[in-house]
């Protein structure tokens, strides 16, 4: 098998590793973990793409690539330069430090890595780890994915469902803030929402006088409905959640019909 993997924290990150290990197992002693991540923390790129300027490509050791752009961006730099056409058997993107859970989906670009491969008509599969107070403490805070990661992945491979629609499924998974002995299972969840909770943005002064904003995230802790991806994380349970590109509201396009014809 032939994998491609990628992030969003940088080619330096230590979750990065993790998923190097996860793909290692899966891919086997006679198959190939390909890297091509940004040479630079991407966090909450989404799936933005460098379209306006060029971005540097540097070989870094035997199939280890950064590139100095967003996940997305890492994405096509593998499968139409690096890879030379040679097309991987499985995208994986991660494992990002902190949760892609609820909202966090939409601005996450270890998600956008994903979509990106997904788009492409390749399977792909975005992990997570979720960290909090249990996670604290542990001398590897990636420990939970790093112990339970191929299994989740050989799982979904196995199986998950795998379309060849145009815009075909990913997934994004999450592993709860645990150690993976405390790990109480899996669980196929929708995406939530937290509410009362939301990005938002703190003022700074810097010593020159000048005004900055930081963004600033909302509380990660809050769970969202029952059932759905963060509250099943907070339970203990790892979380695989489908995901489609396509943002049309289906359930709602008959309704506007009928109303506005």
């Amino acid at each position: 098998m032939r994998i491609l993997i990628t992030n969003d924290d940088g080619i330096n990150a230590p979750g990065l590793e993790v998923l190097e290990q996860i793909a290692l197992e899966l891919a086997g002693p006679d198959g190939e973990v390909w890297t091509v991540a940004p040479a630079f923390e991407q966090s909450g790129v989404s799936h933005a793409i460098s379209y306006t300027h060029p971005m540097m490509i540097a070989k870094l050791g035997p199939r280890r690539y950064a590139a100095e752009g967003s996940p997305a961006d890492c994405v096509l730099a593998a499968l139409y330069d690096v890879l030379q056409g040679a097309r991987p058997d499985l995208v994986l993107s991660g494992v990002n430090r902190g949760n892609n859970s609820a909202e966090n989906v939409l601005y996450s670009g270890t998600v956008g890595g994903a979509l990106e491969a997904a788009l492409q008509g390749l399977p792909a599969i975005a992990l997570s780890q979720f960290l909090g107070p249990e996670t604290e403490g542990l001398a590897d805070p990636f420990e939970c994915a790093r112990t339970h990661g191929a299994r989740i992945v050989r799982l979904l491979l196995e199986r998950g469902l795998w379309d060849g629609e145009d815009y075909r499924l990913f997934y994004n998974v999450n592993f709860p803030p645990v150690p993976a002995a405390n790990l109480r299972g899996h669980r196929v969840a929708a995406q939530g929402f937290r509410r009362d909770t939301s990005f938002g943005v703190e003022p700074h002064m810097s010593p020159s006088g000048r005004r900055f904003l930081w963004i600033r995230g909302g509380a990660q802790q809050s769970p969202t409905l029952p059932g759905t991806d963060a509250a099943v994380n907070l339970e203990g349970f790892v979380s695989i959640t489908p995901l489609r590109a396509d943002l049309t509201a289906h359930d709602r396009l008959a309704e506007l019909e009928a109303l506005i014809g």
